[in-house]
């Protein structure tokens, strides 16, 4: 097993100087450490909702660098001060608008459903608020008025995916050439079991798109983190599959072709006998497999299996990339990276865009099948 020791970026001694170095779709692993570097501010938090995601979230807030929680808001002032008990907020709200105009947050993490994302992140952008939104977004038009309002603003926009943040992002993407050559296909697939009809993913008012925008978001941002940047779509092939009783889209599955002669192909479900988060991308010099690739050890490190060659000549190498935290607590940093400097931003809006796109494709395909 190859393990590579790639510590976490110091950008938070050195972010705003000038030496700030090493953007690999996003992940940022060397910095100057230039004397006299100005520290990155710390981001006070300000979190919108107080589900599920937003709990789990608050955690990772309070484990990344650069990052504390400033206040949180609800429709319901119990519920803002419930979730303000339990992860020790100083400020609650009962009005999002409320929290976006105080002087208490930074940033705005918008962990709401995805029918009133958009409102509530235009209107952090042009409150000055930096923005993280949880994904998906309801169509490609509406991400583009958010990413221009946080443009028009001067402020940083991420999207709430994880995997991305963490160095084993990274590393594929900074050796892809070297070890993969021309990446000509990724295979992703995201399963798992949800039971529960209750679940706000089986709402198709509140959550449209189902199992193809919630799971299948990261089966395209797969395709677009490790397939060629230059690539452009082509042609789109994909099915859907309905839950009987709610009409929920339960699974999706499909091929993206690309200009270049790459392709993805993907499936992702919500009624899976086991979790399932493969990734395989194959190119002409070699092939990386992930099991997991959504996902971290519990050391906080990450593994992938790289081959090349065959028929009794080949070679096989796990290699284990280390962190010292998970990819959640990390895109936090990544946002704190970019509030601090600028030129870090347009990255991960032309992401999510491109992510957005490929998803609206996926979707009209399956409706249109």
């Amino acid at each position: 097993m190859s393990k590579i020791d790639k510590p976490r970026r110091q950008f938070l001694r050195a972010a705003g100087a000038t030496t700030l170095a090493g953007a690999f779709g996003g992940t940022l692993f060397s910095m100057s450490q230039t004397a006299g570097a100005q520290s990155v501010k710390t981001i006070r938090w300000g979190i919108v909702g107080t589900g599920g995601i937003a709990n789990s979230m608050a955690g990772m807030i309070k484990r990344a660098d650069a990052s504390e929680i400033g206040a949180v808001s609800s429709r319901r002032m119990a519920a803002a001060q419930a979730f303000a008990d339990r992860h020790d907020v100083p400020n609650s709200f009962d009005s999002w608008q409320a929290m976006i105009d105080s002087d208490v947050v930074d940033a705005i993490y918008v962990a709401t459903p995805t029918s009133v994302r958009e409102e509530i992140c235009v209107a952090a952008a042009n409150g000055g608020k930096h923005v993280l939104g949880e994904k998906p977004f309801a169509s490609l038009p509406s991400v583009r008025r958010i990413t221009t309002a946080c443009r028009d603003n001067n402020v940083a926009f991420m999207d709430g995916t994880h995997f991305v943040h963490h160095p084993r992002t990274h590393d594929i993407k900074h050796n892809r050439d070297e070890k993969l050559g021309f990446g000509w296909s990724v295979a992703s697939a995201f399963q798992f079991n949800l039971t529960d009809r209750g679940n706000i993913r089986f709402n198709t008012e509140l959550e449209p798109m189902g199992a193809i925008g919630d799971a299948g978001w990261y089966n395209m941002r797969a395709a677009v983190e490790y397939l060629s940047p230059d690539a452009e779509l082509d042609t789109v092939s994909a099915h859907l599959r309905r839950d009987r009783e709610t009409g929920a889209a339960i699974s999706g599955s499909g091929v993206l072709d690309f200009t270049d002669g790459s392709t993805s192909t993907w499936n992702c479900g919500f009624d899976s006998g086991a979790v399932v988060m493969d990734l395989r991308i194959t190119g002409t010099g070699g092939v990386i497999n992930i099991d997991d690739f959504l996902g971290q050890n519990r050391d906080g490190s990450a593994d992938y299996l790289y081959r090349k060659g065959g028929w009794g000549g080949g070679t096989s190498d796990e290699v284990n990339i280390e962190s010292d935290k998970p990819g959640a607590a990390l895109m936090f940093e990544d946002m704190a990276a970019a509030a601090a400097d600028p030129g870090l931003r347009e990255q991960w809006m032309t992401a999510t865009e491109r992510t957005q796109a490929l998803l609206d494709a996926a979707w009209m395909a399956a409706l249109h099948k």
